[in-house]
C-alpha cells in the first residue's frame, strides 16, 4: 500500500488543473453553474472540472463522457486530479477516456441522499433520495448535455451516505447511468431495506458496473461494516443469472476518510477496463 503514496501526490500536485483557468460562456461563472430545480424547489449550485482537450480547437468536434460527483465540493480537487493523470494526454496513461467532472455542492445530505425516512428523536428532513436522484437525471444532466459537449456515458461517485444513494440508484431499473463508485457506502443506515431492494433488482441492473469499497472501520458502529458490503455483494450475486459487472475490495489500511483517494483510482480502472 506505501508504493501508492508517490504516485497520488504526483497526481495531486502536477496533474491537477487550476478551475479558474477553464472558460466558458451563458450562465458559467469561472468553474460553477447554478440552476434552479423544479423538482427540489430550490436553486443548485455545481463545479465543473473540464479535460485538457475541451477548449482546443483542434478537438472542437470531441465529445465526453460525463462524472456526476456527490458531496461535489469536499471530492472535486481529489477526483479531478485522478481523471487527469488517468486520461489527459500529458500523462499519457489512457486508463479511461477525458471526462467531464459535474461535482454537486450540498445543501442537506440527510435529506438528498437517504430514501427512506427513519424515527429519530430529533426533527429530521430524511428521505429525499430520490427526488435528488430525479433531480440529476431529468434537469442537472439534461442542462449539462445542453451546454457541454457529452456522450451518452455516464458514472456517479458517492461516498458514505453518498456511497448508499449510488448503490440505490445502481439498483432502480431506470437510472440512466452506465457505471457507479460507492465508496463505504453506509449500509447501515436501514440494512433490511437495502437487503429487500436487492430482492427486487432488475436484471438490467446487472449489465451496469459498479465497484464497491470498503474500508476498514474501528468504531463500534462500523464494526460489521465489512460483513454488511459482502452480504450485499453476495445476495447481487445470488440474484444475477449471469456474470455482474460487480467488483468489491475491502481496504483494510484505510480509514473511512482516508479510502475515497484510493478507491477513485482503482474504481475508474475498474469501471473503464475490458471484462
Amino acid at each position: 500500500m506505501k508504493q501508492l503514496v508517490i504516485p497520488f501526490f504526483y497526481i495531486l500536485v502536477f496533474s491537477f488543473q487550476p478551475l479558474l483557468s477553464q472558460s466558458k460562456t451563458d450562465s458559467i461563472i469561472e468553474n460553477k453553474f447554478t440552476i434552479y430545480s423544479t423538482i427540489l424547489k430550490e436553486n443548485r449550485t455545481c463545479l465543473i472540472d473540464l479535460p485538457d482537450t475541451y477548449n482546443d480547437p483542434n478537438h472542437a468536434d470531441k465529445k465526453y463522457p460525463i462524472l456526476i460527483l456527490l458531496d461535489g465540493y469536499t471530492f472535486l480537487k481529489t477526483t479531478a486530479g485522478i481523471v487527469h493523470f488517468m486520461s489527459s494526454d500529458r500523462n499519457r496513461n489512457y486508463f479511461m477516456p477525458e471526462t467531464i467532472i459535474v461535482a454537486i455542492e450540498n445543501v442537506d445530505r440527510e435529506r438528498d441522499f437517504t430514501v427512506n425516512k427513519l424515527k429519530t428523536k430529533r426533527v429530521n428532513t430524511m428521505g429525499g433520495g430520490e427526488n435528488f436522484l430525479n433531480f440529476i437525471e431529468k434537469e442537472l444532466i439534461s442542462y449539462v448535455d445542453k451546454n457541454y459537449r457529452t456522450e451518452p456515458y455516464r458514472t456517479l461517485v458517492g461516498h458514505s451516505l453518498g456511497g448508499l444513494l449510488t448503490i440505490n440508484s445502481y439498483m432502480n431499473k431506470s437510472s440512466i447511468f452506465d457505471a457507479y463508485i460507492s465508496i463505504d457506502p453506509s449500509i447501515w443506515w436501514d440494512e433490511e431495506l437495502m437487503e429487500n431492494k436487492v430482492d427486487a433488482i432488475n436484471s438490467i441492473s446487472f449489465k451496469r458496473k459498479i465497484y464497491i469499497a470498503t474500508a476498514n472501520q474501528v468504531n463500534r458502529r462500523f464494526e460489521k461494516n465489512k460483513k454488511r458490503h459482502d452480504r450485499i455483494y453476495e445476495l447481487m450475486k445470488i440474484k444475477s443469472n449471469e456474470k455482474a459487472n460487480i467488483k468489491v475490495k475491502s481496504y483494510d489500511n484505510e480509514s473511512h476518510r482516508s479510502v475515497p483517494l484510493i478507491a477513485l483510482y482503482e474504481g475508474l480502472k475498474y469501471l473503464n477496463q475490458d471484462n
